[in-house]
């Protein structure tokens, strides 16, 4: 865990990531970005989620059909009186949020639905120059179209 990190989180951020909180519905930072770049883990960095499987849920929330690699850990959830499955950072331990299975059927049908105070955004054209040029290739095919 990265101490240093977690003593500049603002208290919404702190609250959501080491509490398991969740924040507002349609009042959070990125449920409605729609630019191009990957979404990390706000405590390390480590990469969770690309722009390419955002869609829009109607939820208020960040949604993906996908995550970018097996940095996710699932956890039985039933602090609301009903089992949901919560998302975690492995590295982190970060709480993320959930995962449902009421996603796009074309895609699996799962729905990450994420809390913005857990992540920082890396647009596509800043992939580079903070250290994700690895993670360009994402961008590879939907460029040559």
């Amino acid at each position: 865990m990265n101490k240093k990190k977690i003593n500049k989180l603002s208290k919404l951020q702190y609250e959501v990531t080491q509490n398991c909180g969740t924040e507002k519905p349609f009042d959070n930072e990125y449920w409605d970005n729609e630019e191009e770049g990957i979404y990390v883990d706000i405590i390390d960095g480590t990469p969770l989620f690309c722009s390419l499987h955002k869609y829009d849920s109607g939820s208020g929330w960040p949604s993906f059909y996908k995550s970018l690699n097996n940095n996710i850990s699932y956890n039985d959830d039933y602090k609301l009186g009903y089992k949901r499955i919560e998302v975690r950072s492995i590295k982190s331990n970060t709480h993320l949020g959930h995962i449902f299975n009421d996603g796009p059927k074309d895609k699996a049908g799962f729905r990450y639905c994420i809390n913005s105070a857990s992540l920082r955004f890396i647009s596509k054209s800043s992939l580079k120059s903070e250290g994700y040029k690895n993670l360009l290739k994402l961008f590879l095919k939907k460029d040559k179209k």
